[in-house]
């Protein structure tokens, strides 16, 4: 089976009410920054270098936003047709970008292994790592290269080994941080320890769902072990809120439930340059907060500008977080130390 184009953001599930529990005030954002924290706010970023996953989308955005504002960007993805168009896009309008690609399929360790160990060679260290590429809700079961649920090993595995594998560079660099990618998904989501991947039964919207949890357990995680460690690496999570890119059509479908949403009721879809603020707040304003959670301001949640938000209750799991990582570091092979 062909696997789905890595995608960004949040869709809807396969059933007519499954946008409800997407669009229910279930977190309880706060007030953005005053004035609303847009790119405009960033400080330089000159001398910075940051690892972006995801060649289009908020992926794109997060990169033109930071090589704007004079970081060197890697944008890493497993199509490179994609990765040197978003390299051209950026550099047509802003030719003395610092931008480049590099091939990583976080649906293989294997890959992994071989972006880190290129990236080593290449750079003495790494500023900023956002772990923003994912797949979303594929109506059958897939599984990446190592036989994993393909959501779950893509969205969360591959980043968690990716972090670990480059976490020697994020240690060389003063104020380094990771930014994971979570979801409106999540906050209905648990983690079926019995059944992680999904093998006894499979639904694309749980499954998804479970991953994005994964990711918020693995960035509050790697934030404590980090201060508890003195690893000197912070570690935030943000997400769009409902953004207009192309998961929906790339995942489900135009045809399907959600895509005939995104065709009929536009204005639910914020564009990608604004759910791509929060990821960018976390990234770089002074003012985020090491193990803080951050998503759009309004529409609970789902659209608008950063505000610091309060994570699902599920994600604040300690036991949970600490066995999905202890399973996590055996099933990709890797060791944070």
């Amino acid at each position: 089976m062909t696997l789905p184009t890595p995608l960004h953001g949040i869709g809807a599930g396969g059933r007519p009410a499954a946008l409800a529990p997407l669009l229910a005030p279930l977190a309880a954002p706060g007030r953005p920054p005053a004035p609303h924290w847009t790119t405009s706010n960033m400080p330089p970023q000159q001398g910075r270098l940051a690892v972006i996953t995801g060649t289009g989308g908020l992926g794109l955005e997060d990169a033109l936003a930071l090589v704007r504002a004079g970081a060197m960007v890697v944008i890493a993805g497993r199509d490179a047709n994609k990765g040197f168009a978003a390299v051209g896009r950026i550099k047509a309008q802003l030719p003395d970008a610092r931008v480049r690609f590099r091939e990583l399929d976080l649906a293989s360790l294997e890959s992994v292994h071989r972006f880190a160990d290129r990236l080593a060679r290449e750079e003495d260290g790494l500023d900023l790592l956002v772990n923003n590429a994912g797949v979303m809700t594929p109506p059958e079961r897939c599984t990446t290269a190592d036989g994993l649920e393909l959501q779950f090993g893509t969205n969360h595995l591959g980043h968690f080994a990716l972090t670990a594998r480059l976490l020697p560079l994020l240690r060389r660099r003063a104020g380094s941080r990771v930014i994971s990618l979570g979801s409106v998904a999540a906050r209905g989501a648990a983690i079926d320890f019995a059944d992680l991947q999904s093998e006894r039964r499979y639904q694309p919207m749980a499954a998804y769902g479970q991953s994005k949890l994964a990711c918020l357990l693995f960035a509050f995680e790697l934030s404590r072990r980090s201060r508890a460690a003195g690893w000197g690496v912070a570690s935030l999570a943000a997400h769009p809120g409902i953004a207009r890119t192309d998961l929906i059509p790339n995942g489900a479908g135009r045809r399907s439930l959600q895509g005939r949403v995104r065709s009929l009721l536009p204005f639910l879809f914020q564009p990608a340059w604004q759910g791509a603020l929060p990821t960018l707040y976390a990234a770089t304003a002074p003012s985020a907060r090491d193990g803080a959670y951050y998503g759009p301001h309004a529409w609970a949640g789902t659209r608008g500008y950063p505000a610091e938000e309060r994570a699902p209750k599920q994600a604040l799991d300690e036991a949970a977080a600490a066995r999905l990582w202890e399973l996590s570091e055996e099933m990709a092979h890797v060791a944070f130390a």
